[in-house]
Parts: structure tokens; sequence; C-alpha cells
């Protein structure tokens, strides 16, 4: 197909593939995505849950094509995203995706029925157009007694409300929502939620990044961007690390913790122009890894052998007993240097 088209099936599901995002943060290459994949079916409602931090909105900026991926595919149906260019890019963004912001992002000066009008106007739409197709749109989000208001003179949940219908002026397959109940009192959080989970029907994929578990129960499916912290317990277990591999990577989730029984783990932190900082070197009788696991983060560090080595891996409870009997607050105290350290 012409990379300028729309996908052309009704039933049009999104594949993400092996998607990597990497910026750089100082000297330091970071990767809120690596190597994710995904598979969305038409008509579901999918929610990105996760803290702050986590990938949500930098997945969501990558299905807009407002943010290239370092690597990986985005396909809706039959359209690959990744590489899109010029009046394809243009037409995706106007046509084929549609997003709710966070923080509405309505013009203040215009009243509900010209804010809709406005990507309606900027693709070409004649006038008595755009202000049919945005008053049925406010109406169909149940605005259709504040088609006159202005932002100022709305509640948060009536300007989301405005928002999602101004997200749906093209009829898009893709409507990717921003924590769209973050400014939502919970009487208004009910409202918008239900309407999301009524845009979500076939041709159509609503995929929604929140951190507010309340929607769960409306998903069609929920994928999860946060780290989980690891399970207390389970047995040690002893490993033997050849010279030069490695026991784990920057940016890996973390469920262990690791002592060093023999030989030398150096730690380092891999730099955005593919060198790396060497940040400690773990000897025998030397511990590391203990941030990730303890508060569910990803891996600050790699931690590869200098020369073969042995080393014990324990789970948090396990590791607490030994190293610090009866003290979880010194546990906690420890982990934060690490992590200052780049120890995760």
């Amino acid at each position: 197909m012409s990379p300028s088209a729309n996908p052309t099936t009704t039933e049009c599901d999104l594949k993400i593939t092996d998607l990597t995002v990497e910026y750089t943060s100082g000297d330091y290459a970071v990767r809120p995505l690596d190597r994710f994949n995904a598979h969305v079916h038409s008509g579901e409602l999918v929610l990105l849950l996760g803290a702050s931090g986590c990938g949500k909105t930098t997945l969501l900026s990558a299905l807009a094509a407002i943010l290239t991926p370092t690597s990986g595919s985005i396909r809706l149906g039959d359209l690959e995203v990744v590489g899109l260019r010029r009046s394809a890019l243009t037409h995706y963004r106007r046509q084929t995706v549609g997003v709710v912001f966070q923080a509405f992002n309505l013009v203040p000066s215009l009243n509900a029925v010209e804010n809709v009008m406005l990507p309606m106007r900027a693709a070409g739409v004649a006038s008595r157009a755009a202000r049919a197709r945005s008053t049925e749109l406010l109406e169909q989000v149940g605005l259709g007694e504040r088609l006159s208001h202005k932002p100022g003179t709305m509640s948060g949940g009536q300007q989301q409300r405005v928002a999602i219908a101004r997200a749906l002026v093209h009829e898009p397959m893709l409507v990717l929502a921003d924590e769209p109940t973050a400014h939502l009192d919970y009487i208004q959080v009910d409202g918008v939620i239900r309407l999301l989970r009524d845009l979500a029907q076939p041709g159509r994929i609503v995929v929604v990044a929140t951190h507010d578990d309340r929607m769960v129960p409306l998903a069609d499916k929920v994928i999860e961007l946060s780290a989980h912290a690891a399970p207390e317990s389970g047995p040690p277990e002893s490993v033997t690390v050849a010279a030069g591999r490695e026991l784990f990577r920057q940016g890996d989730p973390g469920d262990r913790v690791y002592v060093v029984d023999g030989g030398e783990i150096e730690l380092v932190q891999m730099l955005a122009d593919g060198h790396e900082d060497l940040l400690a070197v773990a000897k025998p009788g030397d511990y590391f890894g203990e941030l990730a696991p303890l508060f569910g983060l990803r891996r600050s560090a790699t931690a590869r052998a200098r020369c073969d080595s042995t080393v014990t891996t324990y789970a948090i409870r396990d590791f607490r007993a030994i190293v610090h009997p009866g003290s979880v607050a010194d546990l906690i105290t420890r982990a934060a240097d690490a992590q200052s350290d780049g120890n995760g």
C-alpha cells in the first residue's frame, strides 16, 4: 500500500515489536523502553499502567509518531508507523491517530465548538462542515448544552470531554490518552472512564496511559510498565560466572541481591557515547544489586565478571536476615546510598 494511506482494513490490530527508545540523561544512556513488545486487537481498550517515569508517555509519543524510536516496529493494520516521513507522517498524525492530552490543551479564548473545530480547520475542512462536525461530537460526549462555553467556565471533566471530542474529529483508528483522569475528582472520573470505554469498538483501538487503577476493571488488556518489587523469599543460589560475562544489564528488572564469594564483579554504567563508566568493583564479601528488588526498580548499572567469579544470589528477606538482621531501615538507607553510586 502507499505509505501515505490510512490502514485499509476495518479490523486494524496494533503490533509493537522490539521497540526501543534511548535518550541521553547527562552523560548516560537511558532506555525507558527496551525491546518492548505488545499486540493489541481492534476494538480493545488497553491500559499502560505504571508510576511516573516508567515509559508510559514515551510509548504514547512513539505511537503518535511524535517521537522516533531508536529501533523496532509499530504497525497499525498494514501501515508501518516507524519511518513515516513528510506528507505520510502529517497524514498519519492528522487522520489516523487522535491524542487526548493530560492538561487538556484547550485554547482559553475559544469556546467548546471552536476548540474542537481547530484540527479540522488546520486540515482544510470548510468552516460550516467543521462546525457541524464539532457540534455532533460534543453532543456525543454529553456536552450538547456547553457548546458556547469557554474552558474557564467548565469543570475539569467537561474540559476533558472537549479534548476527547477534539481527538475524534477525523474518526481515528487509534486514540491515545495520557493520564486522562489526573486532574479530575472522583465524580468526574466516572464519566470520562466510561466515555473512553465506549470509544473502543471494532475499527478503533484506545490506549490509555495512567497510574489510576480505577480504570482496570473496564480495560480489555492491561500492560504494566513499572517493574514490581521482587518476591521477598526464595532459596539462595550459587552462580559461577566466567570472565567477561554479565550477571545483569543496565535497564533489566531486578529480583535478586548478589554477594561475591570469589573473584571480582565490576559495576559499570553505559554512557550515551557507547563508552562505560566504572562505578565500583565488588570483591569477596561485598554485596550489590539490592536496590532494584527492594524498590521494584530497573537495574541502574551493568554487573560483569572481571575474572572467573562465584556469587550467591539472595531474595530480599534472606539477604536482610544474613547481612542486616532485624534492620530494615538500615538496609533501605544503604540501598539509597547504593543508588547514588549506581549499584542498583
